[in-house]
């Protein structure tokens, strides 16, 4: 299924699948980033817990990313 394109002769590689943990770790590191800044303006010193948790998910976020990366190498390779 969808492997053709036209009139069948050019073969199509499909897209890899969206790394949603990567993407999910992407958007709460965001939003941890945005709440600690509204913290420290505010003057509150529990944005260090936010900084805490944007380090944590943007690290998250990278080896999902990462790991999506080297699994669809991997299975273009043996294919």
């Amino acid at each position: 299924m969808g492997d053709t394109v036209g009139d069948g002769r050019i073969p199509r590689q499909e897209p890899p699948p969206m790394p949603r943990l990567a993407l999910f770790a992407l958007v709460v590191c965001v939003l941890a980033v945005v709440a600690a800044v509204v913290s420290f303006t505010q003057g509150l010193w529990i944005g260090i817990v936010w900084v805490l948790l944007a380090g944590l998910s943007s690290n998250m976020a990278w080896y999902y990313f990462r790991k999506a990366r080297i699994d669809a190498h991997r299975a273009t390779a043996t294919d």
